[in-house]
Parts: structure tokens; C-alpha cells; sequence
């Protein structure tokens, strides 16, 4: 579950495993003194790591008495600002409390009986959905075709009874992803078979192309569909809890509005949240400073024996281990002692093997793992 620490004994391996990023607790397995927990770099976040536009926070730190106002019931100008960025309609979006917020409200509202999750991905909509009482199935992408999606094996797999697709675009942990044309082709299929979906694209703003990726301009076409954004990963603002979600489904938007509290957006969260997306040359950096790196990171991996990557979308890499009797763990740890804590994968469900996931960092980081990595 997002946000929460545990650690247990793996029974087959006798190994911990950690869940979240909670950096005192395992600093505090590791005996990391407590000075240098903010060195620690997080290789496990996928935050951008240019942290906070510059501009956007001296324009906060300017207009803090936005605190003392309600925000605009509506959101109009944040709307518009959204439907200007996504070049998209003001009147199909909603704003909520992160994206996290709106997940919950679209699996609560559609009362899936059976919900169908593409994995492997993040544990919360199934904990989402478990919550609504339906019956939960997976469709998991295959390591024997790097985890794209076999579009004809994936429509001749789906249940009769499914009325509700989970789909995270770029996936997590794969970093693979779906394009544009065949997202249309999954949406035509789940339109004739009354499936509604839901595109999670926390990642795609890092992808190469984002305009081949993304599905919003499919959501004029579809109202059987609502893509979900956020703040927390591309704008490195996971505090600011701003998520929006687009859908040409006028009746389900006002059920939405409906059960969603009022005001659930604050003030200082839809203030920043204009200004984040007028920022184009932080957009511009970013994408520049991911782009490269990602490219570099991954072909650094594919000339090292020990590992596979897989071709990444998102803002990090998915790598498999190949060399016998290492383990994810056995990264993960050497890693912390090198100050860097990347995602031992061993806790995604149905992502059988050994896998080590890492964003994209600053580039003097970059060359810090991948030297690490190479000792392998």
C-alpha cells in the first residue's frame, strides 16, 4: 500500500523486503546516521529530480494569504488553464485532493462487479477495489514480449462480465507503454462491450513522445473513459496533493461532483497548479534532463552482462536480473550503503524473477549507479 513501511522475512530467500520510502526506518535498519538521511539519493520515487520549479515557489511564497480565501468552488481558471494544456475541453475536467482522491472516487462510483487491472502495476486500485466489493482479475503482461501488450491475446483473454479496465500508461514498474493507436482499439472494444476505463498517466509527460502515448484526445471520441494526472512525479510536487482527471462523460462527471467533498482542492494547491503548468521552460529542462538521461541510463544497462532492461516510456527502468544467485535484495542493499535506495521489485505481484526498478536522476547520480551497477 502507497505510503506504508513494512518489513518482513521472505520464508524462501530469508531476505527483508521493504515497501514504500520511509528513509528513517531503513535507515534506521541499516544504522544510517541520522545526517545523512538527506543525502540518501531516491532512486525509488520516480520524482523529478529538479524538485520544485523555482519559479512556481518564489510566486507561492509570495501569495501564502491565498490561505486566508476559499478556493473557487468551480476551479474555473485552474480548468482552463488544465484544458489549455491538455488541449482539451474546461467542461470534462475534475479536480481532486491528488490523483489518489480521484481513483478512489471513479472505482466507488462505477461499482465495478468485475474489474479487470493490467499488471503488473500499483497495488492501490486493487485496494481500491476490493473496497467496492466486486470481484477483482488480472491480465499480466508478458517478459517474453518485454511487457507490451498482445492486443489480440488481451481481447481474446477478457471476460464476458468485466465492466471496468485498469490501465496504467506508462506502466509501473514495467515503464512500458501502450500508444495512442492502439489505445483506440482497446476503447472501441471496451465501448461494444459496455467496459469503462480508466487510464492512469501519472507517467506520461516523461514519455519520449507524449502526444503518441497519451489518451486524453481519444476522450472526445469515448465517453466510456476518464484519464487521470497528477502533480507529484513530473512537477516533483507530491505534497501538493493536485490531481485532475478528464472524461466526455457528462453524467458520470456530475455523479462524481456529486460525492466528492466540496472545496476538495485547496487554495494553495490550485493556485501552484496554474502556475506549474504555464512553466514551459521547466517543462522544457525537465524533459531535456529525462530524455537524455533515460537514454543514456538504458543503454549503459543493455552492454552489462548481468542484466535486461526493458525499453522505458516513464521516468524509470525496469531491469531484470540475469546472473545467477543474485538477488533484487542483494542490489537494493548494496545500493544503500552507497547512499542510494532504488525499488527492489520482489513485492509486485505476478512480476516473477528477479527485478530492480530506478528513476532517472541528476546525471552525477546517474553515473553513481550505473558504476555500482557495472560491479555486478
Amino acid at each position: 500500500m502507497k505510503g506504508v513501511f513494512r518489513v518482513f522475512m521472505d520464508k524462501k530467500n530469508q531476505r527483508p523486503e521493504f515497501h514504500g520510502s520511509d528513509l528513517e526506518k531503513i535507515a534506521a535498519y541499516y544504522h544510517i546516521p541520522a545526517s545523512e538521511i538527506p543525502g540518501i539519493i531516491k532512486f525509488g520515487a520516480n520524482v523529478n529530480p529538479l524538485g520544485l520549479s523555482e519559479s512556481v515557489k518564489n510566486d507561492l511564497a509570495g501569495h501564502l494569504d491565498i490561505i486566508s480565501s476559499y478556493p473557487d468552488r468551480n476551479y474555473t481558471s485552474l480548468k482552463k488553464t488544465i484544458g489549455e494544456y491538455c488541449h482539451i475541453s474546461p467542461e470534462h475536467i475534475v479536480v481532486g485532493n491528488g490523483s489518489t482522491e480521484l481513483i478512489s472516487l471513479l472505482i466507488s462510483q462505477r461499482q465495478a462487479k468485475k474489474a479487470l487491472v493490467v499488471g503488473p502495476t500499483y497495488s492501490e486500485y486493487e485496494r481500491e477495489l476490493a473496497l467496492t466489493g466486486g470481484t477483482i482479475t488480472e491480465y499480466n503482461l508478458k517478459e517474453a514480449l518485454n511487457f507490451q501488450l498482445d492486443l489480440e491475446d488481451f481481447f481474446a483473454s477478457m471476460a464476458e462480465d468485466v465492466d471496468l479496465l485498469i490501465l496504467c500508461n506508462p506502466n509501473n514498474p514495467t515503464s512500458s507503454a501502450i500508444k495512442n493507436r492502439d489505445m483506440k482499439h482497446i476503447l472501441t472494444f471496451c465501448n461494444e462491450h459496455n467496459i469503462f476505463v480508466m487510464i492512469d498517466e501519472t507517467y506520461v509527460e516523461f514519455a519520449p513522445d507524449v502526444a503518441e502515448i497519451t489518451a486524453i484526445s481519444l476522450t472526445d471520441e469515448f465517453d466510456n473513459v476518464m484519464v487521470i494526472r497528477g502533480v507529484s512525479k513530473f512537477y516533483a510536487a507530491p505534497g501538493l496533493r493536485f490531481g485532475y482527471g478528464i472524461t466526455s462523460n457528462h453524467e458520470f462527471l456530475e455523479a462524481l461532483l456529486i460525492h466528492q467533498n466540496p472545496w476538495s482542492l485547496n487554495s494553495v494547491a490550485a493556485y501552484a497548479g496554474e502556475r506549474m503548468f504555464k512553466d514551459n521552460t521547466y517543462q522544457q529542462t525537465t524533459r531535456q534532463l529525462i530524455c537524455s538521461e533515460r537514454d543514456r541510463m538504458y543503454m549503459a544497462i543493455q552492454n552489462m552482462p548481468a542484466f535486461k532492461a526493458y525499453k522505458p516510456y516513464a521516468n524509470f527502468i525496469l531491469v531484470r536480473i540475469l546472473k545467477e544467485n543474485l538477488t533484487s535484495f542483494d542490489i537494493f542493499e548494496a545500493a544503500i550503503k552507497e547512499r542510494m535506495m532504488i525499488r527492489d521489485c520482489s513485492s509486485f505481484k505476478s512480476l516473477d524473477g528477479e527485478y530492480i526498478r530506478f528513476c532517472i536522476m541528476n546525471p552525477e547520480d546517474n553515473t553513481h549507479l550505473l558504476k555500482l551497477l557495472k560491479q555486478f
